[in-house]
């Protein structure tokens, strides 16, 4: 995980939640722990959200507007909507969605996180996911993995030979568990989404970094979210090949 990564995930956390129980949190936290620049700046960042809630617990609630609320909302249900089915049925399923809602955010998170081969592949299909963006930015293969060398990441990953033909656009360092990962970019040719410089994306893990990891060196196949995955074990390394769609990557192996 890189310095800026941390700082996507660690804008969204809220010093008096327990956001610290997520896995992606606690990793850019131990980050922060390693780099006085970036904990000098999640310190002001905590500073500041701590100061909001603060002024905004401290606003008083007007005396009888709860009651108020109560009594309009009452009386409008009882003029307007048992006269309307349509709405009254509406009303009601936008009810159970809040209530399945309010049940489903509040269960607790489990502590710790998933160190399987699924959990996994499922992280990083989130990070090609979000616009993080790539930490190098360049079709020159030599310079990719030169880059990789430099942070520890793993610089020495074999491509299927049909993929060698695919313009590559940049990489990035990652980490998963405090473990390097490699991630490779390229591009298919097919149009982009606004903002997007890529739409193929190679994750390369030491096989012995995940649990129970897949046991074929064949590529298989698999949906994670929003993505298409590819999965094969070669030279001791563990590839997830991602992607909009499957028939891309069956192109590419």
């Amino acid at each position: 995980m890189t310095t800026q990564q941390a700082k996507q995930i660690l804008l969204a956390c809220r010093p008096w939640t327990n956001d610290a129980q997520d896995p992606e949190v606690a990793e850019a936290m131990t980050l922060c722990r390693q780099d006085a620049e970036l904990a000098k700046w999640f310190d002001n960042h905590c500073a500041v959200q701590n100061a909001i809630h603060t002024r905004f617990n401290a606003i008083p609630t007007p005396e009888g507007l709860q009651q108020q609320i109560v009594s309009e909302c009452t009386a409008r249900l009882r003029t307007v909507w048992w006269r309307r089915p349509s709405l009254q049925f509406a009303a009601t399923v936008v009810l159970l969605l809040v209530a399945t809602s309010t049940i489903w955010f509040n269960l607790p998170r489990q502590a710790g996180s998933d160190v399987s081969f699924a959990g996994y592949r499922n992280r990083m299909v989130r990070q090609a996911v979000r616009a993080y963006g790539m930490d190098l930015e360049t079709n020159d293969v030599a310079q990719i993995r030169a880059f990789l060398k430099q942070h520890q990441a793993h610089a020495d990953y074999v491509l299927p030979k049909r993929m060698e033909q695919t313009q590559v656009v940049g990489c990035g360092a990652l980490s998963w568990q405090g473990k390097p990962v490699a991630m490779v970019c390229f591009r298919t040719g097919k149009p982009l989404s606004s903002g997007a410089k890529s739409d193929l994306f190679l994750f390369v893990i030491d096989q012995k970094d995940v649990l129970n990891p897949p046991e074929i060196n064949t590529p298989v196949l698999a949906r994670s979210g929003p993505l298409a995955t590819a999965t094969w074990r070669e030279g001791g390394k563990i590839y997830v090949l991602a992607g909009t769609d499957e028939a891309d990557l069956k192109q590419q192996l």
